[in-house]
């Protein structure tokens, strides 16, 4: 495996916590919480920009899609569920068991993959959408692996990143709260130093030939304790949008 921009640190926390990653009550389930959230992002984005309608069945149908980290699967499997040809990588050896049986046990059929996506742009592999979530801020070298993501792409194909930004309230919530407070992630998990703002991202997007299209912010109601999307307030978590030229 290349390890151009693998931290083995980061790789050995999220190894650790592998078997947990579909117990919603577990060390994930900030994710679980979030992905509902996620989803109708990531459906509405890749809808619009292939002309998909959400209401078909399958509206992902002859679409490929790469779950980049893709954990235990919990993109990748509504990803599948929605048609699309999905394929699973994650540089962390042990989640890559946790997902194909998941999968198996979901009737699903999923690529899954213990490879890095500097070694699949290197192996020539291309998809029509790049799913490259909670990642970017857990590599050794970010804008080497948004360069990767991007090669990843066809031409016109669609790239959704999403990240945390760095800011006071981001420390206070996405670590002091989440890790150390509520305890849903092990202390460490995150390092806010590694967080990265939306004008920075979307600069290293733009370095890799991809446009940004969209930024739009995951904001937690503690009230209804639920996620919803905001135009707004990117503070916290965020997502982005960026599309390749299919010049």
């Amino acid at each position: 495996m290349s390890a151009t921009t693998i931290d083995p640190a980061e790789i050995d926390k999220f190894s650790a916590m592998a078997a947990e990653w579909w117990d919603p009550q577990g060390k994930f389930k900030p994710l679980h919480m979030l992905n509902p959230c996620r989803l109708d992002y990531i459906g509405a984005q890749v809808a619009a920009e292939f002309g998909r309608d959400l209401r078909d069945d399958r509206p992902f149908e002859g679409l490929t899609i790469l779950d980049i980290g893709c954990g235990g699967g919990l993109l990748a499997e509504p990803m599948a569920r929605r048609g699309a040809a999905v394929t699973g990588a994650d540089a962390a050896e042990r989640n890559i068991p946790v997902a194909e049986i998941h999968a198996r046990e979901q009737g699903l059929e999923i690529d899954y993959r213990h490879t890095t996506a500097e070694d699949l742009a290197r192996d020539g592999e291309r998809f029509d959408v790049v799913l490259n979530m909670e990642v970017v801020e857990h590599v050794a070298d970010p804008q080497s692996y948004l360069d990767a993501c991007a090669e990843l792409l066809k031409p016109g194909g669609l790239m959704v990143c999403s990240t945390i930004n760095r800011t006071t309230k981001s420390f206070a919530l996405a670590i002091f709260g989440a890790e150390w407070v509520m305890r849903w992630l092990p202390k460490g998990t995150h390092d806010w130093d590694r967080f990265i703002t939306p004008d920075e991202l979307s600069a290293m997007i733009g370095r890799t030939g991809l446009g940004v299209v969209d930024r739009t912010g995951f904001v937690f109601n503690p009230i209804s304790w639920r996620w919803s999307l905001s135009e707004r307030d990117l503070s916290v978590n965020y997502v982005t949008t960026s599309v390749k030229s299919a010049g």
